[in-house]
């Protein structure tokens, strides 16, 4: 009997090595040209593709169809943080990354588990703790404490050649063997003592991985930034600073205060590529403290809230726009920069929290339109100019409360919008919800600052009607509302656009839906074990083509603050974060 078992033991590991070496032998490397023009069955950006337009070119699943879809396998995640995975693919290979560094690879179409990166923790000689990479094909209890690492969050991870790239919670950047799993090398970036720490990944250009890093609230002698850094040997090759320093360009729109009292300008999100310019575009947060009068400053704190443009190869801002200078109610302007070209001009979009749909010259970074979804009762923006008049009494002053919408949450969040060019339309998840504010003062000392502090108390969004959530279309052309979807919860996924024609997104109350990209109807829907919550894809496995949409919880207020306050009877579980794959059944 013990014979018998031993040889299916031996049986087995030979089954998994010769697996294993069949995968190596079938594995193309991912070249410089396959990530400017993915094959259509892969996801190898963040959003699939430079432009961030999060569209998938299949066309098995369409409207007449989508009706059909089915769960064919599931997978559980790290339960340790908040979830808000951005997974690849690459021929039929799933890479998915999840909180507090883990990577998994699992078969697109079976779901089995090929291979698990795990950082694990180790002591130091004065016996405090930090991360050390290792690799294991089984999985294990989670060891990583926030205080090791951050809040654990890992959005996007970036492939090139037969590498994994991805940036940590202690701000280290690390390769990863794309066949085995293993560590190649770890890069130590910024000293995560000082609170520095990445939530998303890199992307690849000409062989650089270009990464933002995050976590520069409290005051420090040092500033956010951006950097390049070999993909062969993690060599870092530049490193620009999102904030600018006293007596540089930019300087003096802090005013006189000191670098160590410049905080913010995070550079959170991932950012776009475009060859033809050969420019690479990335999205800044705001200045801390938010309010300016709790930072002491009145000038504009360049390069916060702004679209950068930087040369891949040197760093080098070659243009910039800061979309609302001096920003001074926590709005955003950091996430993605949808790359569209409309009327023959090369353009950018974007929208931050406030709601404001921007229209950029990619080539040159002027402005070209700004459109209001007419949510937000903080500012106006002059379409002609994009110049920001904030409104009498909205600007916050220390101690004084404010009706402000929308909340510093955000209307619009991570949850990135997607293009279709079939619509020419963008397809935008929100949350409508309002806040009354009181911003307080802070300490200005070294390690001092903060993102806040204010007291708020969330409500409904006037015009809200009791949803919470809403799904919105846009025509890029025009600025004309195509169709809303209204849902009691916040709309929680990044939304996806396909070929087929349907249009797929998700809400904090578990569902999923795929709506006719055309007139917004729910085509189908289904249920998973908690929020959906992080980025869908859609990729072929053995010429089948699947659907996947990410569970979790954490991921910010709005999906954890807002649902609690403001729709307290609709409850979903605390735990189970997780990854649910579609498909049509077989015929």
């Amino acid at each position: 009997m013990s014979f018998r078992c031993f040889a299916s033991v031996c049986l087995a590991v030979l089954a998994t090595y010769i697996n294993l070496v069949a995968r190596a032998e079938d594995f193309k490397p991912v070249t410089e040209e396959m990530l400017r023009n993915p094959p259509p069955g892969d996801w190898l950006n963040w959003r699939r593709t430079d432009n961030a337009w999060g569209y998938s070119p299949l066309e098995q699943i369409t409207r007449d169809n989508v009706g059909q879809l089915q769960l064919v396998w599931s997978w559980a995640m790290e339960e340790t943080a908040a979830q808000e995975t951005a997974p690849l693919v690459h021929d039929g290979i799933i890479y998915l990354p999840n909180s507090h560094g883990v990577i998994q690879a699992l078969d697109g179409a079976s779901g089995d588990l090929i291979w698990e990166y795990r950082p694990a923790v180790t002591k130091r000689v004065d016996g405090s703790a930090t991360l050390a990479s290792t690799n294991q094909i089984t999985r294990t209890a989670p060891e990583l404490s926030g205080a090791v690492s951050g809040p654990g969050v890992q959005k996007n991870i970036a492939i090139y050649g037969k590498r994994i790239f991805a940036a940590t919670g202690n701000a280290h950047i690390v390769a990863i063997d794309a066949l085995t799993g293993k560590l190649i090398w770890d890069v130590e970036v910024a000293d995560s003592s000082l609170g520095y720490r990445y939530t998303a990944g890199p992307i690849v250009v000409k062989g650089i991985l270009i990464t933002g890093i995050s976590g520069c609230s409290r005051y420090k002698d040092d500033v956010c930034f951006i950097t390049g850094h070999d993909a062969a040997t993690g060599t870092e090759l530049w490193r620009t600073s999102t904030v600018a320093r006293p007596g540089e360009q930019g300087g003096d729109t802090w005013g006189d205060l000191p670098l160590r009292f410049r905080a913010g300008s995070d550079a959170w999100i991932a950012g776009s590529y475009d060859p033809g310019t050969g420019l690479v575009y990335w999205g800044t947060a705001q200045a801390k403290p938010w309010a300016s009068a709790v930072r002491g400053t009145k000038g504009n704190a360049l390069y916060t809230n702004s679209t950068l443009a930087l040369n891949p190869e040197t760093g080098k801002i070659v243009w910039f726009y800061q979309h609302l200078p001096g920003e001074t109610h926590d709005m955003d302007e950091v996430f993605e920069n949808v790359l569209v070209d409309l009327d023959g001009r090369k353009s950018l979009f974007k929208m931050g929290k406030i709601g404001i749909l921007w229209q950029l010259d990619r080539t040159t970074g002027e402005f070209i339109n700004a459109t209001d979804l007419g949510y937000q009762n903080l500012l106006t923006v002059d379409s002609s100019n994009g110049k920001v008049t904030y409104h009498e009494g909205m600007v916050p002053e220390i101690g004084v409360q404010i009706d402000m919408c929308p909340s510093t949450s955000g209307m619009k969040s991570w949850r990135a919008i997607a293009y279709s060019p079939r619509t020419k339309a963008m397809y935008i998840p929100l949350t409508l919800n309002c806040e009354l504010a009181t911003f307080g003062p802070t300490e200005r000392i070294l390690g001092g600052g903060g993102a806040g502090p204010v007291r708020r108390k969330n409500h409904m969004h006037p015009r809200s009607n009791g949803m919470l959530g809403e799904f919105v279309a846009m025509s890029v052309e025009s600025g004309k509302i195509l169709w809303r979807h209204r849902t009691a919860t916040p709309s929680n996924t990044a939304a996806l656009t396909t070929a087929g024609g349907v249009v797929f997104g998700g809400d904090w109350d578990r569902h999923v839906y795929a709506y006719d990209e055309s007139t917004g109807e729910v085509l189908w829907q289904t249920r998973l074990i908690t929020s959906a919550q992080g980025f869908p894809i859609s990729y072929l496995a053995g010429g089948k083509q699947y659907v996947a949409v990410p569970a979790g919880v954490g991921g910010a207020s709005w999906s954890t603050l807002i649902p609690r306050d403001l729709v307290p009877d609709i409850k979903r579980p605390n735990h189970g974060n997780s990854f649910y794959v579609f498909a049509l059944p077989e015929k």
